[in-house]
């Protein structure tokens, strides 16, 4: 049996002498040898890690190992030093690896059931004929020369040539994303497999008609398996926040490990004793790892998502968030999502006149504008032919669902349906319908649909629409000022000339037509197309959504790129980028067959141009643009709602399925569009900024606390000093008090100027320079001073003496303890609120905005209360009460936060107008 790469081309009985069969299938032993050779008929998935294994994985990662080890050390120091708090500390950190493994879990966990969506997508049964006999088989047991049977509503089983067709139409949109019934034939032609007329692809349906075809690919070998191979093959790539959260935490913790080694050390040389040494070196790692970070992080990305879900972007994949905000290419389809997907009628030529059809869209609400000026009732009878012929000859139904007007059918007929209703008066439209006799469908030889309705005179009207160059060719008169007149050379020069403006506009274009015909049963083609009278052309396009222009340039204003490829003829691609805002000057437009036989370097070098279009795009060549674009350096962003588009939505950065596209995009996609909106992409990148700002906004808030929780062992060891702030209390810092003020800035709403800025480099780090110097050089020590400073206040006044040696249960060093402890989380009120914003003033940014905050800030004051006088929190951490002198003496510290905050805030500001004013503008950040 050969292998046809040119089935579409070559005559049908090539086809069948090539597979080896003929138009009664193949004989049953012989469907038995192919079954075995070429496989069952689904999609081969490849193996995939269990969950349990991935589960597992999340215990052995960098910072579960580093935590493994300080709870072994924690337990080892209770072993040597028991009932010191170090069972406690090793069963906190146990506790800390659970939590942070079942967050990270669930945070890059991401299902991955494209192949089982493509299975679901395939005709469970089918029905063949084999050995002249038709029967109906489960679709898995399909092969390569079975004839296929099909009628309308079947789910096409595998890829054949049609060899038989009554008036076939087949919705391909699960495989080219385009939702227009395609017309099939059985005439060999040249061109792109996919594009041809003459085929059947796995996995569409049939809308209408009949037809059958001899099956040339199966499973793995269809188009639907190719995309299948093509998804399979793409490796899951860590999202740029993974790998900055990665790299923060290998730096925090190399310099945890390298610290507490070397303090380890000091205290052997100044003499401590082994385990005294030991336990301050758990405390410096301690101090110094975020144990807080990830589930933060986390809770932090599902508020984005539960935001980005109100904005209708559904988010699959929680990394997904940070990544829409560093987005630097968009690579948009042009249907449903730029556009309305509803096709509508906005020109039409009659009478020896061209008007403007206002409205968009299904819903019936619109008028007809002639000269700039609505078309008065009374000048609208002349069109009544023309409106009728558009009700009439029409298969269409409109209706509402859900307050929203939908058409069923063709889209074509619901835009002629549609105009009709909009321009036909009340009363016509509530009068009796006329009474259909007979239909003669499109085919794709007449390129014209005929319906006959009972007339008003007891005669039969034929109403006919289809191709303008068709119909013109049938019709022999033309209505003119409400008269029949006969269709001159001159009449038809100009109508083909404004059927020609229309298509140059990229409207699709019909052509109306009419004649009184006998009342008779049956009707031919032959009795009933000929000597029309010509009414007129309507064209229609699928517009752009109201919104999309706003939203384009709005892209634009933040440096991020959008690229147009689609399925669509260039024409239509360009009229819709041009009027979306996509284009404004003239872009490079380039076709899917030229993008085939282009090298690499040259894709590369038109993705540079500022303004680009691909049309008549194949998935290969979605997936080709992407792969150019990433190794360009780019962050891209991919929509689509095929099966065509699967690969390359797993292959980008970003995928962005539309919520009305197929299950194998919505699989391989990151984010869902519940409204299929190209806005709602740019929202969801402006929340995707929002992340990143707010993250490093809650790093710099929970890397201050760091260095009061490091200066009391750094004091321990050096001056010979009770311990100041144990272990145990460290994490009730990390791991209480400052994580709901830190999952709260992460729900800060976004700063005014946060799409004003160019899309943030994929070298810029969470943990920068001025983060550092803030948080360790700045609000930190003034921290760590007011935690030292209180914790002298209360042994000084308890009558300690330097070199005496108090015990972990003596109530004078429980309270020295608990105010170092209250007096670092005082202070992180006041640094919570300035870390709001780097560089604005919180009364500017709306001090109250983030009420989330302020419940943070409750919740941290409720804590260490308890902390300070519930039993259950002074036996666990070794705390105890406060009186109220003690409580009074941490507000200086916090206003003295507070205020320099907003002078060294206002200081920047000063610094950035200056450089402004010399015309070095500078490039704004969170973290500069």
């Amino acid at each position: 049996m050969e292998k046809l790469d040119d089935v579409h081309e070559i005559a049908i009985e090539a086809v069948f002498a090539a597979l080896e069969s003929s138009p009664q299938g193949v004989a049953a032993a012989e469907v038995r040898n192919r079954f075995r050779s070429f496989g069952p008929n689904e999609i081969q998935e490849k193996r995939r890690t269990p969950l349990s294994i991935k589960f597992l994985k999340q215990f052995f990662n960098f910072f579960a190992i580093l935590l493994w080890v300080a709870s072994g050390l924690a337990f080892l120091g209770e072993y040597l030093s028991p009932n010191e708090g170090n069972l406690n500390l090793g069963i906190a950190i146990v506790a800390v690896i659970f939590i942070n493994a079942i967050f990270t879990f669930y945070q890059e966990y991401k299902a991955e059931q494209a192949a089982e969506a493509l299975k679901r997508m395939l005709a469970p049964v089918a029905r063949v004929i084999r050995g002249t006999q038709e029967r109906e088989i489960p679709a898995r047991e399909v092969v390569v020369g079975d004839v296929m049977v099909l009628a309308e509503g079947d789910r096409v089983p595998a890829d054949g040539r049609l060899f038989e067709q009554y008036e076939l139409k087949v919705n391909n949109a699960p495989l080219t994303g385009e939702s227009i019934p395609q017309n099939r034939s059985t005439v060999p032609e040249r061109g792109e497999l996919i594009e041809s007329s003459n085929t059947v692809f796995s996995g569409t349906t049939v809308v209408s008609g009949s037809g059958k075809a001899v099956v040339f690919a199966t499973g793995m070998g269809t188009e639907f398996g190719k995309i299948a191979g093509l998804t399979q093959e793409i490796k899951e790539e860590k999202t740029p926040l993974q790998k900055e959260i990665s790299f923060f935490i290998r730096v925090i913790s190399i310099i945890a490990i390298l610290l507490g080694i070397l303090f380890f050390f000091t205290g052997w040389v100044i003499g401590r004793d082994f385990t005294a040494n030991f336990i301050f070196a758990i405390g410096i790692i301690i101090a110094n790892v975020p144990e807080g970070l990830l589930p933060t992080v986390t809770l932090t990305l599902s508020i984005a998502s539960q935001r980005m879900a109100k904005r209708n972007a559904l988010i699959k994949s929680l990394n997904s968030v940070e990544t829409l905000g560093s987005t630097t290419v968009i690579c948009t389809d042009k249907t449903g999502t730029l556009t309305q997907n509803e096709m509508t009628v906005i020109k039409l030529f009659a009478n020896e006149q061209e008007f403007a059809v206002t409205g968009s869209g299904y819903r019936p609400e619109g008028a007809l504008i002639a000269n700039g000026q609505p078309v008065p009732d009374a000048e609208m009878g002349a069109l009544e032919p023309f409106l009728k012929t558009a009700r009439y000859c029409n298969d269409s139904e409109l209706t509402v669902k859900e307050g929203r007007h939908v058409i069923i059918g063709d889209p074509t007929d619901g835009a002629l349906l549609v105009l009709a209703k909009k321009l036909t008066n009340a009363a016509a439209l509530e009068a009796e319908e006329e009474e259909r006799l007979f239909e003669l469908p499109f085919s794709s030889e007449r390129k014209m649909m005929s319906t006959i309705t009972r007339g008003e005179r007891g005669t039969a009207v034929a109403y006919v629409k289809g191709a303008p160059e068709s119909v013109l060719s049938l019709s022999t008169r033309i209505l003119q000022g409400g008269e029949e007149q006969l269709l001159s050379v001159a009449d038809r020069v100009r109508l083909e000339a404004v059927a020609e403006s229309f298509e140059k506009d990229a409207l699709r274009t019909i052509a109306l037509a009419y004649r009184e015909v006998p009342v008779q049963e049956r009707y031919s083609a032959g009795e009933v197309e000929h000597d029309l009278v010509f009414l007129g052309l309507a064209g229609m396009i699928d517009p752009p959504r109201a919104e999309v222009r706003e939203a384009v340039q709005k892209c634009k204003r933040a440096g991020i790129k959008i690229v147009l490829i689609t399925g669509d003829n260039a024409l239509t691609a360009e009229a819709i980028a041009r009027e979306a805002g996509v284009i404004e000057g003239d872009p490079v437009i380039v076709e899917g067959a030229d993008l085939n036989r282009m090298s690499k370097g040259k894709l590369k070098a038109i993705l540079g141009n500022p303004e680009i279009i691909f049309a008549r795009s194949a998935p290969k060549n979605k997936l080709d643009i992407v792969k150019a674009l990433k190794e360009m350096g780019e962050v891209v962003a991919v929509t689509g709602d095929g099966v065509n588009d699967a690969p390359a939505l797993k292959e980008a950065d970003i995928g962005i399925a539309m919520g009305a596209g197929t299950d194998v995009a919505k699989e391989a996609s990151d984010v869902i569009l519940i409204d299929d909106n190209f806005k709602s992409i740019v929202d969801a990148v402006m929340e995707g900024r929002t992340v990143f700002d707010n993250i490093k906004k809650f790093v710099t808030y929970i890397l201050t606390s760091n260095v009061p929780e490091i200066v009391p062992f750094i004091v321990y060891v050096l001056f010979r000093v009770p311990l100041p702030l144990t272990v145990i209390q460290i994490l009730a810092i990390d791991l209480g008090t400052d994580m709901v003020p830190a999952i709260a800035l992460g729900a800060e709403p976004p700063e005014a100027d946060i799409m004003e800025r160019p899309p943030r480099s994929r070298k810029e780090r969470i943990l920068t320079v001025p983060i550092l110097l803030r948080s360790y050089g700045f609000i930190g020590p003034i921290e760590a001073a007011a935690g030292l400073l209180g914790y002298w206040w209360v042994l000084r006044a308890g009558g300690w003496v330097r070199g005496m040696e108090l015990s972990f249960t003596d109530p004078l060093y429980i309270k020295a303890t608990t105010m170092c402890l209250a007096a670092i989380i005082i202070c992180q009120i006041a640094n919570g609120l300035q870390c709001r914003s780097i560089r604005n003033s919180v009364f500017t940014i709306g001090f109250f905005k983030n009420k989330a905050l302020f419940i943070g800030f409750a919740t941290e004051l409720l804590l260490i209360f308890g902390f300070a006088y519930f039993f259950f929190f002074q036996r666990f951490l070794g705390t105890g009460p406060l009186e109220l002198k003690h409580w009074l003496f941490f507000i200086p510290f916090a206003i003295l936060i507070f205020v320099l905050e907003e002078i060294r805030k206002w200081l920047k500001r000063r610094l950035e107008r200056k450089e402004t004013e010399k015309g070095n503008s500078p490039a704004r950040t969170t973290s500069s």
